[in-house]
């Protein structure tokens, strides 16, 4: 599953209208930068919660053992 998502980022166009102004106006090396930093700091918040998650499945599973 994860696999398929790092394998979509490449055809992902993640910008708000303002965001896709800009890069049009900047030309196709920056506006592919631009879509990058977009989609890395998306996947922060993502791999938090991913791992808050994890923890708390965990520690489910440690207490439903005993």
């Amino acid at each position: 599953m994860c696999f398929i998502g790092v394998c979509a980022v490449q055809a992902v166009q993640a910008q708000c209208s303002i965001c896709t102004k800009t890069a049009s106006q900047l030309g196709a090396g920056p506006a592919s930068a631009l879509n990058s930093a977009i989609l890395y700091l998306a996947a922060a918040p993502f791999a938090i919660m991913g791992y808050i998650g994890y923890r708390w499945w965990k520690n489910e599973k440690q207490i439903n053992r005993s």
